[in-house]
């Protein structure tokens, strides 16, 4: 589970420079940009917080994102 603190502090980093970047929490493994839709996994507890990574799942619908999420 994602530390809430780090959380508030997290923005999406293809957003931030631009719009909020808000990101939120789906399923404990994801998390998703607000602003784009890009989807960032949690790998470990650790976010994989790359545009590259965002991109591969931005057109994945939220519901169908795998849980846990793919390991490199």
């Amino acid at each position: 589970m994602i530390n809430k603190e780090l959380l508030e502090i997290l923005r999406c980093p293809a957003c931030v420079r631009v719009k909020d970047g808000l990101l939120k929490v789906h399923a404990e493994t994801w998390l998703i940009c607000q602003d784009c839709g890009r989807k960032y996994p949690i790998v470990d507890d650790i976010p994989v917080m790359l545009i590259e990574e965002g991109d591969k799942w931005v057109e994945v619908a939220e519901k169908d994102l795998p849980v846990p999420p793919p390991m490199k």
